[in-house]
Formats: structure tokens, C-alpha cells, sequence
């Protein structure tokens, strides 16, 4: 076993495992997982630029993360940064901080590359279902963009390979782009609508979802959708990971998200401070996919990029 660090800085989120993992076998024995809402990608989509207070409210808990991951001992640490910084006109800034802080230079993925840890992530912990058809379209909503892979397939399905495509469709992008009220009006809904069915245009161009069978959602809008489906009264990462919700019950709960004032929002108990105010768009981007590539249900996973990135980094220890 290899004991690791892996960090992920999104556009609303920064999260950190530290595992012990078997590159043999694929056994990921988790240690330490935890996440805080930084808003990094604030007002990026409009100003181009990381925000001051942003910077600092992410060093603030890469400062947390680094005792953490001392305590623990991790022979290896990586940091992947995406969407927000990627788009950042003083990324610099950021990845100076980074490595002032944690020792490592953090990793500005593409998108692409974004995707297939995120899949890789996803899939392992599904590898011997029988109840779950091949191949799978791996759907990551973040705060900034979304991620969307299609693959472990059998011959007959064009091959195990992957296709994966990433699109400036997150939660905060989205929210930031056209206010959605509390409760949202038509109109804001309407124009997210077309913001996803346009981005999906373009993820058609290369990835096959027509060809999926099973669709595997994450991240934390659709987390707390499903933990909203299961009618948790506080979040329990157990009952969320792999549960399956109907796309009826995604329709539903977006429709409340939609129409509820902010204050109704935060009184869910699922519901994480940090998303009372993205959850409507992401919601919305999760029923808009499932209904364009006609998905039954969403299988929500706790596994994701987080856990792709540990992955990679035993592997490249060994």
C-alpha cells in the first residue's frame, strides 16, 4: 500500500484525500476525505481574473490540508487545479501560493485530462457489476465546468477506450451568468436550459452518449440531489454512494430547487451552506442531461476526481 495525498481545486470547492492504495489490486483504503467551499471561480466567468479574497480563502484551507496531510504522512502529494484557474488570467498567482504552502506545483489539467481522472475514479469501485450495463457515461458537474466520458465498453460498444469532452457549464458559471432568483423565473430558466442543450451540442461532436447505457453522476450537485431523493435529514456519504434515483425524482426535485426562496433552500438538511445558492443551475444541469440522452436514472457516486488523482499519484510512486 501506498500512502498518498490527492487535492482537488475546483471553481467552488477544494477537497482532500489521503489514502493508503494498492496499485495492484485497485484497494483505495481512505484515511482522511474532507472538502471546503473557497469559491475560487469567483466572478472569473466575468472578470477574467482569480478574485483577491478568493485566493486567500483557498491558501486558507491548503493551509489546513498541509497539516493534514503531515500528520499523516503521505508519501506523495498531488494537486490538481480545473476549471477556474485554468481560465485565469493571473493563474500565476494561485500556483505560486500553492506551492509556497503544500511543497508541490499544482497541476492545471485540460479539460479532457480533467475528465479521465474523474472516470477513473467513478468506474473502479463499479468494476463486476452485473446490474449495471456498459459502457458508462461518467458525468462530473462542477462549479465551473462539466465534464462528460463515455467508456468501458466491450468490443461491441466501439472498445474500453474513453471519449471525453469538458464544457463551461458548472454550477457557479451558470449562476453567476444569469442570477437565478428565489424562486427563479422562467426566463432564467430558459436561458440555462439553452446554455446546457448548446454545450451538449458540442460534446456530441466527440463523445458518443448515445452509446452509453448507465449513467454515473457526480460531485455535489448531484450528491445532494440524490440525498434530497432519499429524504436524508443530514448528509450521509454512505447512503448517497451508488444510490440509484429515477430521472422523474431528478424532474421533481429541480422543480423545488427552482421554485424555492433561498431561505426554504437552507433549511434542507442535505444541503451544504456553500450550494444554497448553485444548487438550482446544478440541479437543472443534471435533469437537462438526463433527459437529451434519455437516462432512466443517475448512479450517484462518492468516487471521483479526488479519488482518480490518488490513483495516479501511487502509480507514479511505484
Amino acid at each position: 500500500m501506498t500512502r498518498v495525498a490527492a487535492v482537488d481545486c475546483g471553481t467552488n470547492s477544494i477537497r482532500l484525500l489521503v489514502a493508503d492504495v494498492d496499485t495492484a489490486t485497485g484497494r483505495l483504503v481512505e484515511l482522511d476525505r474532507r472538502m471546503t467551499i473557497v469559491r475560487l471561480g469567483q466572478d472569473v466567468d466575468r472578470t477574467g481574473r482569480l478574485a483577491p479574497e478568493a485566493l486567500e480563502r483557498t491558501f486558507a484551507a491548503c493551509r489546513e490540508y498541509a497539516a493534514v496531510i503531515g500528520d499523516l504522512g503521505a508519501e506523495a502529494v498531488r494537486f490538481v487545479a480545473t476549471s477556474a484557474s485554468r481560465d485565469a488570467e493571473n493563474r500565476d498567482d494561485f500556483v505560486r501560493g500553492v506551492r509556497d504552502i503544500l511543497g508541490v506545483e499544482p497541476e492545471v489539467v485540460t479539460g479532457d485530462r480533467e475528465a479521465e481522472l474523474s472516470f477513473t475514479g467513478a468506474t473502479r469501485s463499479l468494476a463486476g457489476r452485473e446490474d449495471l450495463d456498459t459502457p458508462y457515461l461518467v458525468v462530473d458537474i462542477g462549479g465551473g465546468s462539466t465534464e462528460f466520458v463515455v467508456g468501458g465498453g466491450g468490443a461491441e460498444d466501439g472498445g474500453p477506450g474513453l471519449a471525453a469532452r469538458s464544457v463551461d457549464i458548472g454550477c457557479v458559471r451558470l449562476t453567476e451568468r444569469h442570477a437565478p432568483g428565489s424562486p427563479a423565473t422562467q426566463e432564467q430558466i430558459a436561458a440555462i436550459r439553452a446554455d446546457v442543450e448548446a454545450a451538449l451540442d458540442l460534446v456530441e461532436q466527440s463523445v458518443p452518449l448515445a452509446k452509453a447505457r448507465t449513467l454515473v453522476g457526480l460531485a455535489g450537485s448531484v450528491t445532494t440531489v440524490a440525498g434530497i431523493a432519499l429524504g436524508l435529514d443530514a448528509y450521509d456519504s454512505e447512503a448517497i454512494h451508488h444510490a440509484r434515483i429515477p430521472v422523474e425524482r431528478v424532474g421533481e426535485i429541480s422543480r423545488m430547487l427552482l421554485g424555492a426562496t433561498h431561505e426554504e433552500r437552507a433549511a434542507i438538511g442535505v444541503m451544504h451552506p456553500g450550494r444554497v445558492d448553485v444548487i438550482q443551475a446544478g440541479a437543472l444541469v443534471l435533469l437537462t442531461i438526463m433527459q437529451r440522452t434519455g437516462a432512466r436514472e443517475v448512479v450517484v457516486s462518492e468516487h471521483d476526481i479526488l479519488d482518480g488523482i490518488a490513483y495516479s499519484a501511487a502509480a507514479e510512486v511505484r
